[in-house]
């Protein structure tokens, strides 16, 4: 507790007020659960009080190599404790962390890179082919060799703080966005904070929690979980990837009490050889794309408790939350699993949400009018990073415009019917319409194209290809699919071609929602 209260004691802070910063979480539970197991990564395990020691060194590390406030340090990296302990290291030195999807492309990863100005990269050594096309000036560091080499270098005495206010940036998550190229999403020390905060309570997380890591730690700094774990000093269990079978070889005996992750995720596990009733209750949040009544029938079957969230990358991920109405209990599984579909409301630290027209007036609460979900309050992000026309565009109207289309419910809790923006989510992955049409177009042989979602049973929806030829050229499906594989990250490569006419207006603007509706016919939701 020394070198906490001297730090403090140096910085010119208000006796009754403290900036928010998740940071703190960690601090405190080096003392308060100096015992307790933090992090488990295969073999390795550390106790919160040698985990604060590692977050500390990695702070002061990054300093004696010249890091300066507010310089971003990226991430390449699979699930991992070094991924884990750089949301309060990196930012604890007075950097932003950027962690970059992986399942990019090497040129997408090279636009994040050279976008965000990172001028290091830590990475996954599996991962590192990916890395070809980013700049040589660029470092890069092997999270498993470079990263404890680093380590060895830092301080276990707590650094002083850099942080002279709360909305100062603490990360910077990418996100396709309509134009096909990523944006970058800025999120506060503060709204890090109460998010994480918000989760904590919304998934009933405690200091006996055992969370597993099936959540990619970059989709929105794992929806503020790797920070929030360490306010109660509950348990991290890290794993690289979702494999079915080790985790429910950790429900049985890793003592797992939660996990998070996409409604693809829950049907991968549902449908796994390995399935079956637990003894004892775990709990999922889900999101990323509504889950079907029929998934959270199955998962309750398997004593898996669900709950529902909804939000974006601009939202710090979860932003509402489906509460259920008094006495849903009395109701039957159908019905119970029917109304769990729903989004839901703002969730405890969120703020404000409405579903509005086109001139941004309230939709009758009628379960039935649809109109456009926007949000307002703490866990907005502060901006689009290098992009004021797109902040100034998301943000119309003293709201953030989600892009989404949704009923209002009688209770207020909102329904996703649709999505106004040309964007896919494929199990939990953002795919922009945009982009994909641009990579089918560079085939020689196609002469226009359009790209919507459509049902998919595995990941929710999934990117459909119509494609015109050029006259007297020709292309199969396959052939179409595997250019866009060279170009673009393979979720985002269509799962299906069919080579037509496109349907257009008088003025040859194609009409994209005649598609849409064709694949989406007899379905109530144009939504998966």
């Amino acid at each position: 507790m020394r070198t906490q209260v001297a730090s403090r004691a140096r910085s010119n802070v208000r006796v009754n007020r403290e900036e928010l910063s998740p940071v703190t979480f960690l601090e405190r539970a080096g003392d308060a659960f100096a015992t307790r197991v933090a992090v488990v990564d295969g073999e390795r395990s550390f106790t919160y009080r040698q985990w604060r020691a590692r977050a500390r060194r990695l702070a002061s590390a990054l300093r004696r190599e010249g890091l300066m406030k507010h310089d971003r340090v990226a991430f390449l990296a699979l699930n991992s404790e070094p991924l884990l302990l750089a949301h309060f290291g990196v930012p604890q030195a007075g950097g932003v962390l950027v962690c970059i999807n992986t399942r990019l492309s090497p040129d997408e990863i090279k636009y994040i890179i050279e976008h965000s100005g990172a001028r290091i990269i830590f990475y996954s050594p599996e991962l590192e082919p990916l890395l070809e096309r980013v700049p040589p000036d660029v470092r890069r560091l092997d999270i498993h060799r470079d990263f404890e080499e680093l380590l060895a270098m830092g301080s276990d005495e707590e650094p002083e703080s850099w942080l002279e206010g709360e909305e100062e940036p603490i990360s910077i998550n990418y996100t396709s966005g309509t134009t096909g190229r990523p944006k970058g999403v800025v999120y506060t020390h503060r709204g890090a904070y109460l998010s994480a905060i918000a989760m904590l309570t919304e998934h009933r997380v405690t200091r006996d929690s055992v969370y597993l890591w099936t959540l990619p730690m970059f989709h929105c700094n794992g929806w503020t979980y790797p920070w929030a774990l360490s306010a109660v000093g509950a348990k991290s269990v890290c794993i690289p990837r979702v494999d079915p079978a080790q985790a429910w070889g950790m429900f049985d005996e890793g003592g797992v009490t939660h996990f998070c992750g996409a409604p693809t995720v829950l049907v991968m596990l549902a449908h796994h050889p390995a399935a079956h009733p637990l003894p004892r209750p775990i709990r999922v949040m889900t999101g990323g794309a509504p889950p079907s009544p029929t998934i959270i029938a199955v998962m309750a079957d398997l004593n898996i408790e669900i709950e529902h969230v909804y939000g974006l990358t601009e939202s710090y991920g979860p932003y509402t939350i489906n509460v259920p109405p008094p006495g849903a209990e009395n109701l039957g599984p159908d019905e119970r699993a029917r109304l769990k579909a729903r989004q839901g409301v703002a969730h405890m630290t969120g703020g404000f949400q409405r579903v509005v027209d086109e001139e941004m007036r309230d939709v009758p609460a009628d379960g039935r009018t649809m109109g456009e979900v926007i949000y307002r309050g703490n866990l907005i992000m502060r901006e689009y990073f290098r992009q004021p026309e797109a902040t100034e565009q998301a943000f119309r109207g003293g709201w953030f415009h989600t892009g989404d289309i949704a009923v209002m419910h009688p209770d207020g809790q909102i329904e996703l019917r649709d999505r106004k923006k040309d964007i896919i989510i494929s199990g939990g992955e953002n795919i922009s319409t945009i982009e994909v049409e641009q990579a089918v177009v560079s085939h020689p042989a196609a002469l226009e194209c359009a790209v919507v979602a459509i049902p998919d049973d595995e990941w929710g929806e999934a990117p459909k290809a119509f494609v015109t030829l050029k006259p007297g050229k020709t292309a199969t499906a396959e052939e179409i699919i595997a250019h866009c594989r060279e170009r673009i990250a393979h979720f985002k490569c269509p799962k299906a071609v069919e080579f037509s006419e496109l349907p257009k207006t008088s003025t040859g603007k194609i009409q994209k929602f005649v598609l849409r509706e064709r694949e989406w016919k007899g379905l109530e939701k144009r939504i998966n």
